[in-house]
């Protein structure tokens, strides 16, 4: 039987009817409107979710929906201010992509709906099996660590014996953590305020915006503080800086090995802070003789002068100067040198003395959150099984930190029967690892697969089960500390109501599993009373909090103290000779090198994405495409030998793949390297805003584990360029 046609005359003319009928009187649109002009305004403090930088927001929201957000001024990222991801990421509750019901997997690239009671249901089963014919040693939990999801689901593979935990960081900072873990006992950061020179290696406060960063930077400028920005492509930042010296890609190591030189062979270290605060020096003075300017000009293509120069403006300004700690740059997650690169620059830091000095390095204060109370609330037992990723374990990945892992491992963990179930949450491996295509094929290889997210991600697409939260303006979580200067607390609250009534906050997913596992015990709580018990020690309450947002605390400064064997800065670390590992950072080149007509490719964050999570906002995709910044960067030089102009189509080629974007010509990259934004080339074709846009730097690149740290070296290939057509 066909439908009866119905016009928007038959519309309106139904709507007038019913609204008469409800409330005796004909509708009227300028008496809606007027009434919903005059709707009160809610003003409710977050934190964003569209990055991991969790800037303090506030939301606005008017006739129950989301209107706008502004930055709070006592969050330390945010100081009043959001940039655009974060007036963008607060409109993903609306967005048409979202992941609505419970799903499962029917096939590739088919789901169908499931009720929640069923999927904890099927789960579980397939979770115990997992358990009682391979073990709890072969189970993982991914995640890009959010107060809530951290609490909860430690508790659920600590329930269950499961040991291996992953944060997203081997794809990030892995590299950098490390080093600070084995040569200072923990993460230092730039006293910018006080700062009077300061240097970049691949760090863009501009591009990986966090807000107070990038103003922190701007001030810096303004008071004379020297900036100086060591990258192979200009970044966002260097509008901000004094110098950007470009350098040729993955020889940052070459760099600092010679500035260490140069600070020894002109006597412009700190002898009294060595003495005191520092081991295994005169072995570490020996290693750097050979290290020369000249040397270090030949590797890295920076003059010698240069070299001289920047490490004279370092010496002769400290203790009130410092190399800046960055985190996806040349010393995060990208070489094969990496965890060395990150190692010199500590050393660097401890040649100037400016550990714990003002415009040095300090260490941040974090606030002491309490926990609920053992006796009236069952812990589950620490597990006893090893690691699955070979983290923490002697011959494998034994200075790896067990609190981060190596998430991108276990896709290959699958393939070699190795793992067998996991969880995912909040992290998108698949896409933003390298080789997308291993991390699907390995995932798939399991028999159980968890992914809880608010939208159809790559690593969703692999799945058994997907279950889908509420995004972070629908919930509230728990609170969190903040490390600096001064220790702060902050909380996220629930803005608006659920839009869609089959999503759940996380806690309530991980409780009802654990239900159905048979763990009740060691869940029999609820959310707020976690957060009375992690505010009690700081006479805080939970409404506190809902009131302010954030919460500055009182702090000092303790006396400076490094937490790692010796107790002291370890120039020469011990640790890494009896795992085998160069004990002094000596030079090691990198994987990739480019040669007359080709190029290593880099990449890098953009101000407007992150990651290729926010390329799937509309907001935000609309500007780049305004704006063409998925374009892939080349130096003129090269441009010119291989007939390239600014703007043709080009084909970029790998030995793993051939992919085609437009080019941008400018002079702001080193002509070794090809810039690739990393923020696009969605796979999921349930991404529909997203998908098709732009080409992603992971598809070009092999899926690698670098030996001490265990990141994916995710720079570490050459690639050619053609124009298409010839």
């Amino acid at each position: 039987m066909a439908a009866k046609p119905f016009s928007r005359r038959t519309f309106l003319k139904a709507a007038g009817v019913t609204l008469a009928a409800a409330t005796g009187d004909i509708f009227a649109f300028n008496d809606w409107l007027a009434k919903a002009k005059a709707a009160e305004v809610s003003k409710i403090p977050s934190i964003c979710g569209t990055c991991s930088a969790w800037c303090g927001m506030w939301i606005y929201v008017k006739n129950g929906r989301i209107w706008k957000a502004t930055g709070q001024k006592q969050h330390p990222a945010s100081k009043g201010k959001l940039c655009a991801r974060g007036h963008a990421g607060i409109m993903w509750a609306y967005n048409k992509d979202r992941i609505t019901h419970p799903m499962k997997r029917m096939g590739d690239n088919w789901f169908e709906p499931i009720s929640w009671d069923d999927a904890y249901s099927e789960i579980a089963a397939k979770l115990q099996k997992v358990l009682t014919d391979y073990g709890p040693q072969t189970v993982f939990y991914s995640q890009n660590a959010k107060p809530t999801s951290r609490y909860y689901m430690q508790r659920f593979m600590h329930a269950i014996g499961a040991p291996t935990i992953h944060s997203h960081h081997s794809i990030c900072s892995t590299a950098r953590d490390v080093a600070n873990k084995w040569t200072t006992g923990a993460m230092a950061t730039a006293d910018m305020a006080n700062a009077k020179c300061i240097l970049f290696l691949g760090r863009s406060y501009a591009d990986g915006i966090s807000p107070s960063a990038t103003a922190n930077l701007a001030d810096a400028r303004e008071r004379g503080t020297k900036v100086i920005i060591v990258d192979p492509r200009y970044s966002s930042s260097c509008i901000l800086g004094d110098q950007w010296v470009p350098i040729r890609p993955g020889t940052d190591l070459a760099l600092l090995l010679a500035m260490a030189h140069v600070l020894l062979e002109e006597n412009l270290y700190d002898p009294d802070f060595i003495e005191q605060y520092t081991v295994g020096f005169d072995e570490f003075k020996k290693t750097m003789l050979s290290y020369t300017p000249e040397w270090a000009a030949g590797i890295t293509d920076i003059p010698a002068e240069t070299i001289r120069t920047i490490a004279r403006d370092l010496g002769k300004n400290r203790p009130a100067s410092c190399i800046e700690q960055g985190y996806k740059a040349p010393n995060g997650a990208n070489y094969v040198n990496g965890t060395q690169t990150f190692r010199m620059m500590i050393c660097i830091n401890a040649l100037l003395g400016n550990y714990g000095k003002n415009g040095g390095m300090k260490f941040p204060l974090n606030p002491k959150l309490g926990e609920l109370d053992p006796k009236q609330y069952p812990v589950p037992p620490k597990p006893k099984v090893p690691r699955c990723d070979g983290v923490g374990i002697k011959g494998e990945y034994p200075l790896c930190q067990t609190s981060q892992g190596i998430p991108h491992l276990m896709p290959k963990k699958a393939m070699e029967g190795k793992a067998k179930a996991g969880f995912i949450y909040s992290f998108n491996p698949a896409r933003n690892s390298p080789d997308p295509k291993l991390m699907v094929d390995g995932y798939k290889k399991l028999e159980l697969l968890v992914v809880c997210d608010i939208q159809w991600s790559e690593t969703a697409m692999a799945a058994s089960y997907v279950l889908p939260e509420c995004s972070f303006v629908e919930r509230e979580d728990l609170p969190t500390g903040i490390a600096g200067g001064k220790p702060a607390v902050t909380m996220r609250c629930q803005a608006i109501d659920r839009i869609h009534s089959q999503t759940k906050p996380f806690e309530e997913i991980v409780t009802g599993l654990a239900g159905k596992m048979g763990l009740q015990k060691y869940f029999d709580f609820s959310r707020e009373e976690v957060a009375t018990a992690m505010l009690k020690p700081l006479k805080l309450t939970t409404e506190d909090l809902r009131q302010k947002g954030t919460i500055v605390l009182d702090g000092k400064a303790k006396e400076l103290s490094f937490a790692t064997e010796s107790g002291k800065v370890e120039l020469y670390c011990k640790a890494f000779a009896d795992n085998g590992y160069d004990a002094v950072p000596v030079w090691q080149p990198p994987l990739a090198n480019a040669g007359k007509n080709s190029f290593v490719l880099i990449h890098g964050k953009q101000g407007i994405m992150s990651h290729t999570a926010t390329a799937n906002i509309p907001g935000l995709l609309q500007i780049a495409k305004n704006y063409n910044l998925e374009r892939i960067w080349i130096n003129p030089a090269k441009a010119k030998r291989l007939g390239i102009k600014d703007g043709e189509l080009v084909e970029v080629s790998s030995p793993y793949t051939s992919k085609q974007v437009r080019v941008k010509v400018t002079e702001r990259v080193h002509p070794d390297a090809a810039f690739l934004p990393a923020g696009y080339g969605n796979l999921s074709p349930w991404l529909k805003t997203g998908y098709g846009f732009g080409i992603n730097p992971n598809d070009f690149c092999p899926h690698r584990v670098e030996a001490i740290s265990g990141h994916a070296m995710m720079m570490e290939v050459v690639v050619t360029i053609r124009k298409v057509g010839e």
